[in-house]
């Protein structure tokens, strides 16, 4: 599902540009600092309604105006081109169309443009806080299981509620009854769904990974967040005085998380910085793989942001090779054109695209 024709406005120092992608292989080269990654940041935007560098809005838009705009038009697999854009405010208020329709759900972009980033700091997959392992794992299960999203909306819904009640302090434990029945049977869905998607993407992980680098040792396993020998509702009831007192649930879907580790060891305690990032690639491009087979509509786009970076000529080719077999689009930003030209194989189509001082250029 490619991108057919790109035009941004007002991302950062960008110009506005009007680009016609190559299906497969974007190279986005120039110096620091000339825009590359303000070009992977609109796209970005335009599938996740968010920038990748920066939680807030105010830097991401050009100064001097209001807002930003981001359009593409995207060929689908059954041959119809799809329209979608947005536009977002420094006051951080969104506009979505897709096909001419404005769209209230930004879910509904993610839906129509699943993207994958790999940056330099993809890393923090590894050393950062569970959440961001859950929302790797969510991204999948969100795009291979339709019943998903409404599972995970009353999820968030009943948590809220039942943390709600319990910052009250001293509550009749009946009060907790219909909002946590709905919490244990959305979040004993959600961990079926979980499973059932990491068992599906173990052995497509583990074989990229064989690509990329030797860890014979890593092992990739699931924590859903609460005693694996009980049921959910066991679990809520046995800590209620305990959750009282905190004002929250400790246990539950909302703490599950990945874990990787070596001979028992947590992973990111023992790999190189080098490793943990092909580590992450591997676990990112297995995403993509398992979305090509499970049929969708859609193909992952991914955004490459500065790959030479901390990778040798090695495990770059080896890193492209993969990209490359997956037959989807790709963006990638360096500073040299010559790392990335011969990375590639001759019948591959590759577009490359010169940045400098917020103008680009297409050099071939």
């Amino acid at each position: 599902m490619p991108l057919k024709r790109l035009a941004v406005t007002g991302v950062r120092n960008l110009h506005p540009v009007t680009l016609h992608p190559s299906p497969r292989i974007n190279l986005i080269y120039g110096a620091n600092g000339s825009g590359k990654s303000s070009l992977l940041e609109a796209i970005h935007i335009l599938g996740l309604a968010r920038s990748f560098r920066s939680t807030r809005l105010h830097p991401v838009i050009q100064h001097g105006l209001d807002a930003c705009t981001v359009f593409a038009e995207v060929a689908l697999r059954d041959g119809v081109t799809s329209s979608m854009g947005i536009t977002r405010s420094k006051q951080a208020d969104y506009q979505i169309r897709i096909d001419g329709e404005t769209v209230r759900s930004i879910a509904q972009l993610a839906e129509t443009l699943p993207l994958q980033l790999i940056n330099p700091d993809s890393f923090r997959l590894l050393e950062g806080a569970p959440k961001q392992r859950r929302q790797y794992l969510d991204w999948g299960v969100f795009h291979v299981e339709h019943q998903f999203l409404p599972v995970w909306q009353r999820l968030q819904k009943s948590l809220k509620q039942r943390n709600s009640l319990l910052r009250r302090g001293r509550i009749q434990r009946s009060m907790l009854v219909p909002w946590e029945s709905e919490l244990i049977a959305a979040g004993e869905r959600i961990d079926v769904f979980r499973q059932s998607y990491l068992q599906r993407l173990k052995p497509v992980f583990e074989d990229i990974l064989s690509r990329l680098v030797p860890l014979d040792d890593l092992t990739l396993s699931y924590y859903r967040g609460w005693d694996k020998e009980k049921g959910l509702a066991q679990v809520l009831d046995d800590q209620f005085d305990r959750d009282s007192q905190l004002g929250y649930t400790q246990s539950g879907p909302q703490r599950a998380d990945l874990r990787l580790r070596i001979k028992g060891m947590n992973a990111v305690d023992i790999l190189s910085r080098g490793q943990q990032k092909l580590v992450v690639c591997a676990l990112k491009i297995a995403q993509g793989y398992l979305l090509k087979e499970h049929g969708a509509q859609q193909d992952c786009i991914f955004l490459v942001d500065d790959l030479p970076s901390e990778l040798d000529e090695y495990h770059r080719k080896a890193l492209c090779a993969l990209l490359e077999d997956l037959q989807c689009q790709v963006f990638v930003s360096c500073v040299e054109a010559e790392q990335m030209r011969d990375c590639w194989k001759n019948d591959t189509p590759v577009t490359m695209f010169h940045v400098e001082h917020g103008h680009i250029v297409r050099t071939e």
